[in-house]
């Protein structure tokens, strides 16, 4: 019998999807659960946003902008980059997978940093592409152990910055320098999914290395800062010629109706966003001195979120913080087995949080 599913395919593990809280409720019969697992934004999505999606309700049935046009244009703006160098996908996944479908050959290596978002690696290997991984140093991205794994089959190099799920940043210096110390050939993907919350001013947009680097990919997200996680919807930055590439294996109704609705008032939502910024650094520092005071380990985040230390282990750490109505996230699939990771929720969110894991400890 011919093989029906392609080889790389069958080495896949799914992505494993949370239960929906509701559901978790019944099995565990506990009610009143919170949800710190997802880097989700406690407050919700933007106001604009939303009153945008309900006045374009009753046009649902009419196909969406293939092109994206009035959100490009507005990105345009925003971001001072031509049209034709903005692409939008249904979330920045998409677009990291446009990527790799166009430009990566069955065999040719993908370097990533290790541990990374876990869907880099599913994406690569769905286009039987060779993983090749590099470990952080000290929870950092290790740029010059990247440098070394460069080879002649290499093709694609993906930086999360910040890196999920350490929350560590890195130097736009640094950055510069990497670029310009690799093979003139090589693409690169900066997914910049958190750079909204980043503190640290040496931390910045890699916007303005698009010109010095024309194989540079940068992505961001409607996800985090405007609370759009629901929808769907990325964006990503590149050469006129990148861009194109991509445009010509994307769907032409990649990005739904009501995403590119939202996203547009969302743009325009800034007193939102900093209301984010402030609850999300209020919120870190809350629980760093707390958590100081408990006497747990702790990364410092250039993020919404942030690794703890567990003297549990991070399985059952994450099952006690369970069957309390407190969810968070087991580090054990990212190789992180002491640790689990949370996103800075609401402050009675973060209280509760603290109280619960003092009593699992305990």
């Amino acid at each position: 019998m011919k093989r029906l599913m392609r080889k790389c395919i069958e080495k896949l593990t799914p992505y494993p999807p949370g239960k929906p809280i509701e559901e978790l409720e019944r099995e565990l019969g506990i009610v009143g659960s919170i949800k710190l697992a997802s880097n989700e934004n406690p407050l919700g999505p933007s106001p604009k946003a939303i009153k945008a999606i309900k006045e374009n309700i009753n046009n649902i049935h009419r196909y969406p902008d293939g092109s994206c046009y009035y959100l490009r244009q507005k990105l345009s703006k925003k971001f001072g980059l031509p049209m034709n160098k903005i692409i939008l996908g249904n979330g920045s996944n998409e677009i990291i997978k446009l990527v790799v479908h166009t430009f990566l050959s069955p065999g040719e290596e993908v370097i990533l940093p290790f541990p990374t978002y876990l869907m880099y690696e599913k994406i690569i290997q769905s286009f039987a592409g060779k993983i090749v991984t590099v470990p952080l140093f000290n929870f950092s991205i290790d740029l010059s152990a990247i440098l070394t794994a460069v080879s002649s089959k290499t093709k694609i190099i993906i930086i999360n910055n910040p890196n999920n799920p350490t929350g560590m940043g890195l130097n736009k210096k640094d950055i510069f320098q990497f670029l310009h110390s690799l093979p003139s050939d090589l693409i690169v993907i900066l997914d910049e999914a958190y750079i909204e919350f980043s503190t640290d001013p040496n931390i910045a947009s890699s916007l303005e290395l698009l010109e010095s680097y024309p194989l540079l990919v940068v992505l961001r997200t409607f996800s985090k800062t405007y609370g759009l996680a629901g929808l769907r919807i990325g964006y990503g930055f590149a050469s006129e010629t990148i861009v194109d590439s991509m445009n010509r294996v994307r769907q032409p109704f990649n990005v739904n109706y009501l995403a590119q609705a939202g996203a547009l008032a969302a743009l325009d939502d800034d007193e939102f966003v900093e209301k984010t910024r402030t609850l999300t650094q209020d919120g870190l520092v809350f629980l760093y001195s707390q958590l100081d005071r408990i006497g747990l380990g702790y990364i410092p985040t250039q993020t919404n979120f942030f690794l703890i230390k567990t003297p549990l282990g991070a399985h059952e750490t994450y099952q006690r913080m369970l069957k309390e109505g407190v969810i968070v996230r087991s580090m054990e699939s990212f190789g992180l087995n002491d640790y689990i990771r949370i996103n800075v929720g609401l402050p009675e969110e973060n209280k509760r949080f603290i109280k619960t894991l003092e009593k699992v400890l305990s």
